[in-house]
């Protein structure tokens, strides 16, 4: 059987920029992301980005209800049905970003199903964000992403790298950075380090609107530079000295940035926001 480059190369496909395209090669880490997804056979699996299918053929080892493998390089299509030839996948080529949530919902007949990625790196936040902004019925996401964006996702209060994703999924999910992932482990080689990372999903962790909190966590997010008191006062209409009472009510500082605050204490600073004013 022919490995992974010379059926690339027997197929004259070309590997296109605009799509980010690294394939994954490595069969143990291809195992290892699937172990990660903790995949049974009565999960439902959606897989976004299936490239050449190497993935996809484990994910279907392991499950035996609905897969979905979604595709934008239209290209990749003699490929992904000869190497996936004779299995129960259902192959769409297409841009995720541009799917209704109710087809997805749809293609699962409104059941639960897991996420599983290796994700181009220029489009992973926009996917993360669609994924929990839609709130579809996901039970988790297993995700290759650049080591920086998994960084991100797993961050703690009072880092560079703790933003409004991170409070986001801190508030539905249970996130952790399972491995990092060598770049000599793609097909063609990107410029840096990949992380697998895995978002455990549980939208009742807090009693709260989730649409409501997200907005507000983004705009408090808006001007990082800002302290969290001033973004608050130019995005909602409410005074500085209401602002002041609910921080001193909260215990925290005037002073207090958006990155200083856990997932906790946001849920808390909604909810007595909403209390007096409607977000």
């Amino acid at each position: 059987m022919l490995d992974l480059k010379e059926q690339l190369k027997l197929k004259s496909f070309v590997f296109k920029h605009k799509y980010g395209q690294n394939f994954l090669t490595d069969a143990n880490l291809l195992k290892a992301i699937v172990s990660d997804a903790n995949i049974n056979e009565n999960d439902n699996v959606l897989e976004i980005g299936a490239g050449a299918g190497t993935l996809t053929k484990y994910i279907l080892e392991r499950t035996k209800s609905k897969v979905v493998a979604i595709e934008i390089d239209k290209t990749l299509q003699p490929i992904l049905e000869e190497n996936l030839k004779q299995t129960s996948v259902q192959l769409e080529f297409c841009d995720f970003l541009r799917i209704k949530p109710e087809q997805i919902k749809k293609w699962f007949n409104g059941e639960k199903f897991k996420v599983v990625a290796n994700l181009p790196y220029y489009i992973s936040t926009p996917i993360l964000f669609y994924l929990i902004d839609n709130q579809l019925p996901v039970e988790s996401i297993t995700v290759m992403l650049q080591f920086e964006l998994a960084q991100r996702l797993s961050a703690k209060p009072e880092t560079k790298d703790y933003g409004a994703l991170t409070v986001l999924l801190n508030i539905i999910s249970d996130v952790s950075l399972t491995r990092k992932v060598s770049k000599k482990l793609f097909l063609p080689e990107p410029k840096v380090d990949s992380a697998v990372v895995n978002i455990k999903f549980d939208f009742n962790k807090f009693d709260v609107d989730f649409n409501m909190i997200s907005r507000f966590v983004k705009n408090c997010f808006m001007m990082r530079r800002k302290t969290l008191i001033n973004n608050i006062i130019s995005t909602y209409d409410i005074t500085r000295e209401e602002v002041k009472n609910i921080f001193n009510k909260l215990n925290i500082g005037e002073n207090a940035r958006a990155e200083s605050l856990t997932a906790t204490q946001f849920v808390e600073l909604f909810n007595s926001f909403t209390s007096i004013k409607k977000l």
